[in-house]
């Protein structure tokens, strides 16, 4: 293999045989989705930082930087998620398991009940 074709990461890429690029297209797809989820939460904590009530004291500090740090989570999370499902094609192995499922919704529910204290 040449140079112009090493691919990185060479942990994922490295390992096996090339899957259909069907599937590597679509565990593509799905981690840009959660990418764009994680901006989305970034974006609404700077928005609920910048859109919160003078009233609102710390819940809407607090709220904002759930919402960001939560998104910077998930951007992590989606890309060691894609990893490990690019790299068990590679291998012919089983799709990994998601442990991280709860992240989510745990999130949106601190998020809706900071936000519910921030602007009510």
């Amino acid at each position: 293999m040449t140079s112009e074709h090493v691919r990185r990461p060479r942990w994922v890429y490295g390992q096996g045989d090339e899957p259909d690029y069907r599937f590597s297209f679509a565990n593509e797809r799905t981690f840009l989705a959660w990418i764009r989820t994680a901006l989305a939460f970034i974006a609404g904590g700077v928005g609920a930082d910048l859109l919160a009530p003078a009233g609102a004291g710390a819940a809407g500090t607090v709220l904002a930087s759930v919402l960001v740090l939560l998104g910077v989570l998930l951007s992590g999370i989606a890309t060691l998620r894609w990893a490990r499902a690019e790299r068990a094609m590679r291998e012919g192995r089983a799709l990994p398991g998601f442990l991280w499922v709860g992240v989510l919704p745990v999130g949106l529910v601190l998020a809706g009940v900071l936000l519910w204290a921030a602007f009510w």
